[in-house]
């Protein structure tokens, strides 16, 4: 019985623009009140490109975590951690790289994409290469259920699914798996028995899906299962072995639609972002200053939104009037761009009074934060621990 836990990471990168919120964020506060969420900072994934600046990490942190507060991550309903704290991660890591086929990683798509576009960094590291290895650890290594994740990652999450397949099919056949799987069933009783074992003979013989889902769910119900009899039974299930580690399924996010203020993607290192918790007159003038429609040079002269960066904006923060007034205005010159520009504004500063609301408190009293994130760093490793018992029990790492 695995809960179905959400688990997603991000690397400290400092403070967090409105693209961060848009494309991440706003999803994480969705789920943590569907699901037990675990959100972590990534620090030791901020080192597989920029191992050459470590002096910066340490703020970057605890920005980063003032910012996922502020944005209404809530420590009583998410569990908040940093990877580096959790040192099993490592420990998964090291042990899985054992049956990782070099090929599996060299084959990630954004392996050679990072390679051609940091140009200026010597990528030819084991920890830049091994990265979707630490990456599935940071899953595999609490069960989860879902991977919430933009359509770029989803080779990722297969390449987690494929690692967790690779390590149950090694290790998950103990001597006598069927003999203490079908001992396993018995625990639950004979009726719930009886129905597993149809269920079960319902999918691997005629590939019956909702068979499959219907005992899935038997056995998520059961209280009285140890968590290696449950191991057993959901491999049982599937004609495998001893299910150790859980399969990842993926949670598509849809794509942020909020670009940076030159219409290119938004981003700290293009000098284009807005910052979640940026100045009010700072943001003014950003949104001011924004380039338009190049064919608007006169303020009489009409424009196309669908050519101009503060429509993209428009679409995010404005409603049906607001949005249908902005481009009849635009198009026949009837309004200014600065005049434009004002509900985007407007909606922007609304949006981010809130988050600095959340964010002084922490900022006042930075405790609170060490104090969530040290809860949140215990929690997670106790679940962590649960799991590298199991797999050092199955690679016979458990002698004394």
């Amino acid at each position: 019985m695995y809960e179905e836990r959400v688990v997603s990471g991000m690397r400290p990168t400092g403070a967090l623009h409105l693209g961060h919120y848009h494309g991440a964020l706003k999803n994480w506060v969705r789920l943590q009140s569907e699901y037990p969420c675990y959100y972590f900072v990534a620090d030791w994934h901020a080192l597989t490109t920029h191992y050459d600046e470590p002096g910066t990490i340490e703020a970057n942190v605890w920005e980063m975590v003032i910012d996922w507060l502020a944005a209404g991550i809530d420590p009583a309903q998410a569990t908040l951690f940093i990877q580096s704290r959790v040192p099993e991660h490592a420990e998964l890591h090291t042990l899985m790289s054992m049956i990782t086929p070099l090929g599996w990683l060299e084959r990630v798509p954004t392996y050679k994409d990072q390679q051609e576009k940091l140009v200026d960094k010597d990528l030819s590291t084991y920890g830049f290469l091994g990265y979707p290895l630490l990456q599935s650890a940071d899953v595999l290594i609490y069960r989860a259920k879902y991977v919430p994740v933009g359509a770029d990652q989803v080779p990722h999450i297969e390449f987690m699914r494929e690692i967790a397949r690779r390590f149950n099919h090694v290790y998950g056949r103990e001597p006598g798996f069927e003999d203490k799987a079908k001992a396993a069933a018995k625990k639950m009783g004979s009726r719930k028995a009886k129905l597993y074992a149809q269920l079960r003979t319902s999918y691997q013989e005629q590939g019956d899906n909702e068979a499959l889902a219907a005992a899935r769910s038997l056995l998520e119900e059961q209280q009285n299962l140890s968590v290696g009899d449950c191991e057993r039974l959901y491999g049982y299930l599937e004609g495998g072995g001893r299910m150790i580690l859980v399969e990842p399924d993926v949670l598509l996010t849809e794509a942020s639609k909020l670009p940076g203020l030159d219409g290119a993607k938004m981003s700290k290192s293009y000098g284009n972002a807005i910052a979640l918790r940026e100045d009010a007159e700072s943001v003014k003038k950003k949104i001011r200053t924004m380039p338009t429609d190049p064919a608007r040079v006169k303020l009489t002269d009409p424009g196309d939104p669908d050519k101009c960066p503060v429509w993209q904006f428009h679409l995010v923060y404005t409603d049906d009037k607001t949005r249908e007034w902005a481009a009849k205005g635009c198009r026949s010159a009837g309004i200014g761009c600065l005049e434009c520009k004002q509900p985007v504004i407007d909606a922007v500063l609304a949006e981010q009074g809130p988050m600095k609301e959340r964010a002084q408190r922490y900022l006042d009293d930075p405790t609170l934060v060490r104090n969530i994130i040290a809860d949140g760093c215990d929690k997670a490793r106790k679940l962590a621990q649960e799991t590298m018992r199991e797999v050092r029990e199955v690679m016979g790492l458990d002698y004394k």
